[in-house]
């Protein structure tokens, strides 16, 4: 059904020109993420295009004219997603582009795979499939130009990330050689309710699409991707949510990954960043002091107890985005409270009447540093979903900042949407130089959508 290589390449890697020129390429490869800079929209209900709009017209034009026909996306110019050249329409409608079919006319089989290769249904609570899974993506997922850096997702993220309420196996699908059974390519969706405006939409986030690294000229990523949206229908649903890092046709908004040095001598050491201009290494890890503790008052850890009042204070806080998810108290339980090495959740609970009245999360994504003597491994947090209410958000996330460098994390990133942009540069976060779209399949939205206009985060 889609592209998603969850590119949310969370680091600073990919430059823009790379950027520009994997853009029509299939999606066999992975890129990584990114953003542009926020756009102003004073007409977002009126017939003239908006800045956004202007913005999305002028990066879709530069991606066409510096490509030549035959090289465009003969793929994603078949399937139901937005186009370039309706950029701007204001006369095309919102919400599905096709109708669904019948189910009765959903293809039953699966499609075909070049000879020596099969379809295998992913038992992800298997300790032998599991480390399969792992394996393949820990030596060829995600990875920078410059191979220094590869996502390493754990076992235990995994799990999360592919079972929440809900789920199918059906959709979690590795490819195997018939010879030798290794796992050498896979993709994955999940169910999710994603709101737009004021529908709620059954949709599938697509993830995790991975081929290896010997076998990106076979032509297996449009195959899985046409297959997992086959499994999809198959559970009468229509649309899609995914990321990637790079241009395809055509993102509903495009954010930036921004960064917070918490053990800047590693992160320099290893080539993830560098000693600013007339900076020592001294005064740099001076810059980014952080206090010893927490400093609000009730800031806690959450608990099981803690879900429905978080549930009610993250639906009403979501309520205000163009495009969110509709989290219920199922969802809240399974995304939101704290694993170890996975996710991480923090509350405040006024200390008079217990009311929570503020939530901040983070979760747990590691890169494995490529060849370097020392260091192997690159422990990074990542904003996840976060709520202020009382508590001052730039003081909330300063005391969650606190909270990852106590538990030893070298990185604290975060995308700039919802509110997350009033807190950024104040606490010493640097923006990424890649970008990061975000694309609904078989869902239109007539307005490209500012950054603070979305309130969603895909793994």
């Amino acid at each position: 059904m889609l592209s998603s290589t969850n590119c949310l390449l969370k680091n600073l890697y990919f430059s823009f020109q790379t950027t520009f020129l994997k853009a029509f390429q299939m999606v066999d490869s992975n890129p990584s993420s990114g953003s542009p800079e926020e756009t102003q929209n004073p007409n977002p209900d009126g017939n003239a295009p908006v800045e956004s709009d202007l913005a999305l017209e002028n990066l879709a034009q530069k991606v066409q004219e510096s490509l030549s026909l035959e090289k465009r996306h003969k793929f994603w110019e078949t399937q139901p997603v937005g186009q370039f050249k309706d950029v701007g329409d204001s006369s095309l409608p919102e919400g599905p582009i096709e109708l669904p079919t019948p189910l009765s006319e959903v293809k039953q089989e699966p499609y075909n795979l070049p000879d020596h290769y099969e379809w295998v249904t992913c038992d992800i609570n298997s300790e032998e499939t599991c480390d399969e899974v792992y394996n393949l993506l820990a030596h060829n997922y995600v990875e920078d130009d410059e191979n220094m850096f590869r996502f390493n997702y754990s076992k235990e993220f995994l799990r999360w990330a592919l079972q929440p309420p809900g789920y199918f196996k059906s959709w979690h699908i590795g490819v195997r050689v018939k010879s030798s059974k290794k796992m050498v390519a896979f993709i994955t969706g999940v169910p999710a309710r994603i709101r737009v405006r004021d529908e709620v939409v059954h949709m599938a986030e697509i993830n995790f699409l991975c081929v290896h690294k010997k076998l990106r000229t076979k032509r297996l990523a449009p195959v899985m991707i046409k297959e997992v949206t086959r499994r999809v229908h198959l559970e009468n649903m229509w649309q899609a949510a995914y990321t990637a890092g790079v241009v395809l046709p055509t993102p509903i908004t495009t954010c930036q990954y921004w960064h917070r040095s918490l053990n800047p001598k590693k992160l320099i050491d290893v080539g993830f960043s560098r000693l600013g201009a007339r900076m020592t290494m001294s005064r740099t890890i001076k810059l980014y002091k952080l206090p010893e503790s927490t400093i609000t008052p009730g800031f806690r850890k959450m608990e099981i107890h803690d879900v429905p009042a978080v549930t009610r204070l993250i639906r009403n806080y979501l309520s205000h985005f163009v495009v969110a998810p509709d989290f219920d108290e199922n969802d809240v339980e399974h995304w939101l409270l704290p694993r170890d090495g996975v996710i991480d959740s923090y509350l405040v609970a006024s200390p008079e009447t217990h009311e929570v009245t503020d939530f901040c999360s983070f979760y747990t994504l590691p890169s494995s540093i490529l060849g370097h003597q020392n260091y192997k491994i690159l422990k990074a947090a990542y904003s996840f979903y976060n709520v202020s209410t009382v508590t001052p958000l730039l003081q909330l996330m300063n005391d969650a900042l606190i909270v990852a460098k106590h538990k030893d994390y070298d990185v604290f990133n975060a995308l700039d949407v919802m509110q997350n942009e009033t807190f950024l540069r104040e606490l010493k976060f640097g923006p990424g130089d890649g970008k990061l779209h975000y694309y609904l399949y078989n869902y239109r939205i007539r307005h490209a959508l500012k950054p603070s206009e979305l309130g969603l985060v895909l793994l």
